[in-house]
Protein backbone atom coordinates (compact mmCIF):
# COMPACT_ATOMS: atom_id res chain seq x y z
CA UNK A 1 0.00 0.00 0.00
CA UNK A 2 1.18 3.41 -1.33
CA UNK A 3 1.21 6.58 1.36
CA UNK A 4 2.47 9.64 1.45
CA UNK A 5 2.48 11.29 4.46
CA UNK A 6 2.94 15.32 5.17
CA UNK A 7 4.07 17.27 8.36
CA UNK A 8 6.24 19.86 9.11
CA UNK A 9 2.41 22.65 8.87
CA UNK A 10 1.58 24.76 11.47
CA UNK A 11 0.74 28.11 12.44
CA UNK A 12 3.54 31.01 11.85
CA UNK A 13 3.79 34.94 11.73
CA UNK A 14 4.28 36.59 8.29
CA UNK A 15 7.81 36.08 7.87
CA UNK A 16 8.80 33.24 9.59
CA UNK A 17 9.88 29.92 7.99
CA UNK A 18 8.38 25.75 7.89
CA UNK A 19 9.53 22.91 6.39
CA UNK A 20 7.43 20.54 5.21
CA UNK A 21 8.22 16.88 4.93
CA UNK A 22 6.56 14.17 2.77
CA UNK A 23 7.63 10.38 3.62
CA UNK A 24 6.47 7.76 1.43
CA UNK A 25 6.11 4.36 2.13
CA UNK A 26 5.24 1.40 -0.38
CA UNK A 27 6.96 2.88 -3.11
CA UNK A 28 10.30 3.98 -3.89
CA UNK A 29 10.27 7.88 -4.52
CA UNK A 30 13.73 8.00 -5.98
CA UNK A 31 11.92 6.57 -9.25
CA UNK A 32 8.95 9.35 -8.85
CA UNK A 33 8.91 12.76 -9.95
CA UNK A 34 7.56 14.74 -7.06
CA UNK A 35 4.86 17.70 -6.67
CA UNK A 36 3.83 20.20 -3.83
CA UNK A 37 0.59 21.76 -4.42
CA UNK A 38 -1.63 24.06 -2.04
CA UNK A 39 -5.59 24.37 -1.75
CA UNK A 40 -7.31 27.02 -0.20
CA UNK A 41 -11.33 27.45 0.97
CA UNK A 42 -12.71 28.22 -2.14
CA UNK A 43 -10.21 28.09 -4.39
CA UNK A 44 -8.56 25.36 -6.52
CA UNK A 45 -5.30 23.42 -5.90
CA UNK A 46 -2.93 25.17 -7.11
CA UNK A 47 0.36 24.05 -8.66
CA UNK A 48 3.44 25.50 -5.89
CA UNK A 49 6.48 23.00 -6.51
CA UNK A 50 8.31 19.87 -8.35
CA UNK A 51 11.09 18.23 -8.35
CA UNK A 52 11.93 15.73 -11.12
CA UNK A 53 12.66 12.32 -10.37
CA UNK A 54 16.42 12.71 -11.31
CA UNK A 55 16.14 15.20 -8.87
CA UNK A 56 18.09 17.80 -11.37
CA UNK A 57 15.33 20.00 -12.23
CA UNK A 58 13.14 21.94 -10.15
CA UNK A 59 10.60 23.95 -10.67
CA UNK A 60 8.11 26.70 -9.10
CA UNK A 61 5.27 28.47 -9.08
CA UNK A 62 5.92 32.45 -9.56
CA UNK A 63 4.31 33.42 -6.17
CA UNK A 64 6.66 31.42 -4.34
CA UNK A 65 10.03 31.59 -6.21
CA UNK A 66 12.95 32.58 -4.45
CA UNK A 67 11.01 31.55 -0.93
CA UNK A 68 10.14 27.89 -1.28
CA UNK A 69 13.06 25.44 -2.14
CA UNK A 70 11.94 21.97 -2.86
CA UNK A 71 14.42 18.83 -2.59
CA UNK A 72 15.16 15.17 -1.53
CA UNK A 73 16.60 12.83 0.03
CA UNK A 74 16.36 9.28 -1.69
CA UNK A 75 17.83 7.49 1.25
CA UNK A 76 14.72 8.70 3.47
CA UNK A 77 12.59 8.47 0.91
CA UNK A 78 11.15 11.52 1.68
CA UNK A 79 10.88 14.69 -0.18
CA UNK A 80 11.26 18.34 1.59
CA UNK A 81 9.28 21.92 1.13
CA UNK A 82 11.11 24.39 2.95
CA UNK A 83 9.37 27.67 2.93
CA UNK A 84 10.36 31.15 3.93
CA UNK A 85 9.13 34.27 4.32
CA UNK A 86 6.07 33.19 4.82
CA UNK A 87 2.86 35.57 3.54
CA UNK A 88 -0.58 35.46 4.92
CA UNK A 89 -1.37 34.28 1.43
CA UNK A 90 0.64 30.80 1.73
CA UNK A 91 -2.13 29.63 4.04
CA UNK A 92 -3.44 26.82 2.73
CA UNK A 93 -3.21 22.97 3.19
CA UNK A 94 -0.29 21.64 1.60
CA UNK A 95 -0.15 18.53 -0.17
CA UNK A 96 2.48 16.21 -1.82
CA UNK A 97 2.32 13.99 -4.54
CA UNK A 98 4.18 11.42 -6.69
CA UNK A 99 4.41 10.38 -9.96
CA UNK A 100 6.45 7.76 -11.96
CA UNK A 101 9.55 8.84 -13.51
CA UNK A 102 8.27 12.38 -14.30
CA UNK A 103 10.60 14.83 -15.25
CA UNK A 104 9.02 18.43 -13.33
CA UNK A 105 6.26 20.51 -13.09
CA UNK A 106 3.32 18.39 -14.39
CA UNK A 107 -0.40 18.63 -14.81
CA UNK A 108 -2.07 17.60 -11.40
CA UNK A 109 -3.87 14.45 -13.08
CA UNK A 110 0.13 13.10 -13.97
CA UNK A 111 0.26 12.19 -10.11
CA UNK A 112 -0.07 9.22 -9.17
CA UNK A 113 -0.23 9.38 -5.48
CA UNK A 114 -1.20 12.01 -2.82
CA UNK A 115 -0.69 12.63 0.77
CA UNK A 116 -3.58 13.64 3.35
CA UNK A 117 -2.32 17.43 3.36
CA UNK A 118 -1.31 19.36 5.76
CA UNK A 119 -2.37 23.10 6.97
CA UNK A 120 -0.13 26.06 6.51
CA UNK A 121 -1.30 29.03 8.34
CA UNK A 122 0.30 32.31 8.28
CA UNK A 123 -0.70 35.23 10.31
CA UNK A 124 -0.38 38.67 9.36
Amino acid sequence: QVQLVESGGGLVQAGGSLRLSCAASGITLSNYGMGWFRQSPGKEREFVAAISWAGRSTDYADAVKDRFTVYRDNAKNTVYLQMISLKAEDTAVYYCSAGWKLPGRSRIGDYAYWGQGTQVTVSS
